[in-house]
C-alpha cells in the first residue's frame, strides 16, 4: 500500500511521533492508523529508556488550585510539535491536579503514586507517554503552596502560582500577570539575602567607569545603583504592568498582603535542542 504524506501528517498529530517513526509504523501496518498507533506504542516501550538519555526543554508548564491547595509543575518532552499534542496536554493537566490532591514530599513521592486516570504507578505513566507519543518525556520539578491562592499561565511557557493574606480574585490575577511579565526574584526586600546585595555590590565597585572616582563618591554611586537593582528584584518595588505610574504594592492598597510566589519559565537553565523540525522533515524526505 502507498503511505501517503497525509497518512504520516495525520499519524504525527494523533501520536507525536517522528517523521520517520511514523512512517516506518504506517508501512509495517499496510496503512491501518489504529495498527500504526499501537504498533508505535510497542515500538516506544521498548526504547523508552534510550529516550531518556535525550535532550528535553520544551514541554508545559502547568497549575492547579482547588479548595486553598494548589500546585504548578514543569513537564519536559523534545519538542514543542509534541508539547501542542492533546494526549500529552491532558497528561500535564491530570499530574498538576494530582500533585495538589495528594501533596507528595519530593519527585520520588510522586513518581511512585498511582496515577487515577489509568491505575499506573506515576513514573510507568510517564513511560507509558513515551511509548504513545514517541519522545523523551520528564518531570522537571513541582511546587505546592496552600492559602489565599491564584495562577497565571501564559501559553504553558510561563506559570506563576502565588500565596497572599487573603483573598480577592481580581487583584491576585492581577498580580499573578504582573509576576508573569515582569519576573520579580522575591515579594520585598527584607527576603533578599545579604550575599545577593554582597555580589551586586561587589560587581558594581569593580566596573571601569568608577575606578578614577575618589573612593567615598565611588560608594555612595555603588549604593544607589545596588538599592536601583534591588528595587527591580522586589515584587512590591516594581512599577505595576498595568500602570506603571504605581508600585505594586502601591496597587494592592494594603487590601492584602503577597506572602509567596513561585515562578517558572519553561525549560529555564536546561541545555536545549539545536535541530530544526522543517529541516528534519526535509532531510528524511530526501532520503
Amino acid at each position: 500500500m502507498t503511505i501517503t504524506a497525509a497518512m504520516v501528517k495525520d499519524l504525527r498529530e494523533k501520536t507525536g511521533a517522528g517523521f520517520m517513526d511514523s512512517k516506518k509504523a504506517l508501512e509495517e501496518c499496510d496503512g491501518d492508523i489504529e495498527k500504526a498507533m499501537e504498533f508505535l506504542r510497542q515500538k516506544g516501550i521498548a526504547s523508552a529508556e534510550k529516550k531518556q538519555n535525550r535532550i528535553a526543554a520544551e514541554g508545559l508548564v502547568a497549575t492547579y488550585i482547588e479548595n486553598g491547595v494548589g500546585s504548578i509543575v514543569e513537564v519536559n518532552c523534545e519538542t514543542d510539535f509534541v508539547a501542542k499534542n492533546e494526549d500529552f496536554k491532558k497528561f500535564v493537566n491530570c499530574l498538576a491536579k494530582h500533585i495538589a490532591e495528594t501533596k507528595p514530599a519530593d519527585l520520588d513521592a510522586l513518581n511512585s503514586s498511582v496515577c487515577p486516570e489509568c491505575g499506573l504507578k506515576i513514573e510507568d505513566a510517564v513511560k507509558d507517554k513515551i511509548a504513545t507519543i514517541g519522545e523523551k518525556i520528564s518531570i522537571r520539578r513541582f511546587e505546592v503552596l496552600e492559602g489565599n491562592l491564584a495562577t497565571y499561565v501564559h501559553n504553558g511557557k510561563i506559570g506563576v502560582l502565588i500565596n497572599a493574606s487573603a483573598q480577592d480574585e481580581t487583584l491576585l490575577k492581577d498580580v499573578a500577570l504582573h509576576i508573569a511579565s515582569s519576573a520579580p526574584e522575591f515579594v520585598s526586600r527584607n527576603q533578599i539575602p545579604q550575599s545577593v546585595i554582597d555580589e551586586e555590590t561587589r560587581i558594581e565597585m569593580g566596573k571601569e567607569d568608577l575606578a578614577k572616582k575618589p573612593e567615598n563618591i565611588r560608594a555612595k554611586i555603588v549604593e544607589g545603583r545596588v538599592n536601583k537593582l534591588m528595587a527591580q528584584k522586589c515584587l512590591l518595588e516594581q512599577p505595576f504592568v498595568k500602570n506603571p505610574d504605581e508600585t505594586v504594592e502601591q496597587h494592592l492598597n494594603g487590601k492584602l498582603q503577597i506572602l509567596s510566589f513561585v515562578r517558572w519559565t519553561l525549560g529555564e537553565g536546561l541545555e536545549k535542542r539545536q535541530d530544526n523540525f522543517a529541516e528534519e522533515v526535509m532531510n528524511q524526505m530526501v532520503k
